[in-house]
């Protein structure tokens, strides 16, 4: 099949997911343009017809990430009408999320974005902002925490961040969602207790 058939953003998609799966290798070396050129079999001028930049082909990424996330997030709520539950379950997806895109997770904790541009780490911070906020949102609803939400849904969110870094450093054979019933268990008994 050549070129001609693409539809639009056919390409730039396959750019895309090239870069990730670049990303799943258990011990990446930095990726180049060259690299991700080299790996599609195309010259890194047609990359920049597509993405202006490395960093634009990260942002490609990082969308694709917010808007995965953010809307299975919004399916459980919808489907989950109990708050303590939706936080389980946004715990859970975030945990499975890092397991099924194992490349993404590089995004995610950030080893991916280690010298590209800054904003590229600041977007990131955003997205970790936004879960955490939504964590305290769920537990606010079910009236966990005698007001220290915010600090639970912070705790909960280190959690998962460190689980993603587990994954991640260890080449992607640390399950990160191991144990995941238990420790549920241990955070609902501590949000549970008395203030």
């Amino acid at each position: 099949m050549g070129g001609e058939t693409r539809k639009p953003g056919e390409r730039r998609l396959q750019i895309l997911q090239t870069l990730a799966a670049m990303l799943e290798e258990p011990r990446p070396e930095k990726i180049t343009t060259a690299a991700l050129a080299a790996r599609l079999g195309v010259s890194e001028a047609a990359l920049y017809r597509h993405f202006a930049s490395k960093a634009q082909m990260f942002e490609g990424l990082i969308e694709f990430i917010e808007q995965t996330i953010f809307g299975l997030i919004h399916k459980i709520q919808q489907e989950q009408p109990e708050p303590l539950a939706q936080a389980e379950g946004v715990v859970s997806l975030l945990l499975a999320f890092a397991r099924k895109n194992r490349g993404m997770t590089r995004v995610l904790v950030g080893e991916a974005l280690v010298n590209e541009d800054a904003r590229l780490q600041k977007r990131i911070n955003q997205l970790h902002d936004r879960l955490e906020a939504q964590l305290r949102q769920c537990l606010r609803f079910a009236g966990m925490g005698g007001g220290d939400e915010g600090v639970l849904a912070n705790l909960l969110l280190c959690f998962v961040v460190g689980r993603w870094q587990q994954f991640a450093k260890s080449g992607f054979e640390r399950d990160p969602a191991a144990d995941l019933p238990r420790i549920w268990t241990f955070c609902v008994a501590g949000i549970k207790q008395p203030a």
